[in-house]
């Protein structure tokens, strides 16, 4: 299957290095297009994979079009290779934010039958520990979908979801990465305040919130029980932990998910 990325910028360089630094395809399997015709040229020779010199020249030669530009301008590309899209039939997998699957159908102003996968990757593609959110569009068959969750899956993490979902998704792994930045670096100023040099104390907690992370996902162990096991009776943990409850950190953190998936519908309904 051959590949072509519309737009080449942080997010699409992270994905097209992840697919085949991890084999998912070669990388003459891949054609790039970007109206930065340096960095086009750049990004293709660093990889290994083709570049061309319009939109419609990639769908042309391609059986997946992945749309990583800005959700202000895709209507364009797709209505200017609309011809092109209806007589090739890739299949469209926009990384768009909060542009929903109808809406790109709909400016595609057809009755043909034109698969469309809508993916939220989240920033964390960029060191190939990224989580997606995939949905497809009615046209779109299981083989296409499976093919763009391993895609993905090159790069992170991936999981079909309903597409009402994807606000949920948005604050759960879209937007958590800056609550996480958030709570390394409140611990690496705790650190500052008692001595520690703020470079040091921020590989400190960054390296024990990996950590932590690996732990859950690999001993598959509930949270609480992780907890549990850190905590002696009567010690350090545990006097730290109700400290941070008695600020209501729990509840804090659940409102502050709760209002970032109120303002991604709120963005989705304009």
């Amino acid at each position: 299957m051959k590949i072509g990325f519309i737009g080449t910028g942080n997010m699409a360089t992270a994905i097209i290095k992840g697919i085949v630094a991890n084999g998912f395809v070669s990388a003459e399997q891949i054609y790039l297009m970007d109206i930065d015709h340096e960095k086009l040229v750049s990004l293709s020779e660093e990889v290994g994979a083709n570049f061309v010199n319009s939109n419609r020249s990639l769908i042309e030669a391609v059986d997946f079009v992945v749309l990583a530009i800005k959700p202000n301008v895709i209507e364009h590309v797709l209505q200017e290779t609309k011809d092109v899209i209806l007589t090739k039939k890739p299949v469209l997998i926009s990384i768009a934010a909060g542009t929903p699957t109808d809406k790109l159908y709909r400016y595609l102003d057809t009755d043909v039958e034109i698969p469309i996968v809508r993916v939220m990757p989240n920033v964390n593609v960029l060191v190939g520990k990224g989580a997606a959110a995939i949905c497809g569009h009615d046209f779109v068959n299981q083989e296409q979908l499976d093919f763009v969750v391993k895609m993905f899956e090159a790069v992170g993490k991936a999981w079909i979801l309903a597409e009402e979902d994807f606000s949920n998704f948005t604050a759960l792994a879209g937007s958590s990465p800056a609550y996480a930045y958030l709570f390394i670096d409140s611990i690496a100023r705790a650190g500052v305040k008692h001595g520690l040099p703020k470079q040091v104390a921020t590989e400190m907690a960054a390296q024990a919130v990996l950590g932590s992370a690996e732990m859950i996902l690999k001993t598959g162990e509930n949270p609480w029980t992780l907890i549990d096991q850190v905590c002696s009776p009567g010690g350090t943990t545990v006097a730290g932990l109700l400290a941070l409850e008695e600020e209501a950190f729990i509840s804090t953190v659940v409102k502050g998910i709760d209002t970032t998936i109120a303002r991604d519908k709120e963005l989705n309904d304009k």
